[in-house]
């Protein structure tokens, strides 16, 4: 809202072994470009929903792709513009995680109804604030799927000839790609699993959770 996972490379280290639901220890993944520790635990649970990723873990890889961020700005200005409204408790914790002269901005689009299917059509709802033109933009999303949000934004965004335009999603779905996009940055790769929590929702409901939880399908 990426791929199989991302490496740890000299760009950024490895993600840190993940606590993952078991039945899917075998396909959920971190990412910090292509790594992928993960360690199969009992099922944990919050409120009743299962656990993907644990606050603890959300916020070790948050401060993992901010010091990466960090290094490739080399000391430049950053805007960074929010997705609204999944990608708004990501985008906090990220801004803390970077060393940079920051400012936000946000974007509003729509390309879900109230259910678990996108309609495929992406209208933009509420446009930049400010200007970006010259500027380091990095589009903040809380998931990337099909990518049409994000191609679209993309391609709206290049328009005014920033600097540079780079992307960072919280969460990567790759087998659900229609778009072809790719994130610069990216915290877990999943495979098509419907997620809550950390700002992501059902129907609204549930962006409150502090954990990245499996969407059950009795709680709909």
């Amino acid at each position: 809202m990426n791929r199989c996972s991302r490496c740890g490379d000299e760009q950024g280290k490895t993600a840190s072994a993940s606590l993952i639901h078991p039945r899917f220890a075998q396909t959920v993944s971190t990412a910090a470009h292509r790594s992928s520790d993960t360690v199969c635990m009992s099922t944990p649970t919050y409120q009743g929903h299962e656990i993907l990723f644990t606050r603890q873990q959300i916020a070790d890889r948050v401060a993992e792709m901010g010091a990466q961020i960090t290094g490739d700005l080399n000391g430049e200005k950053l805007v960074m513009i929010g997705v609204l409204k999944g990608a708004a408790p990501f985008l906090s914790d990220l801004a803390r995680s970077i060393q940079a002269d920051a400012t936000f901005d946000f974007v509003a689009v729509s390309s879900y109804g109230k259910g678990q299917r996108s309609s495929g059509a992406v209208k933009l709802i509420k446009d930049l604030d400010e200007p970006i033109e010259g500027k380091n933009v990095l589009i903040v999303e809380d998931i990337l799927d099909t990518g049409l949000t994000l191609a679209y934004l993309r391609k709206l965004f290049l328009q005014q000839h920033p600097k540079t335009l780079r992307i960072a999603t919280l969460l990567d779905k790759p087998s659900r790609r229609i778009e072809k996009i790719e994130a610069d940055y990216v915290g877990f790769s999943i495979p098509n699993l419907f997620v809550i929590g950390y700002g992501m929702d059902y129907a609204e409901r549930y962006r409150n959770l502090p954990d990245i939880c499996l969407m059950a399908a009795d709680q709909g």
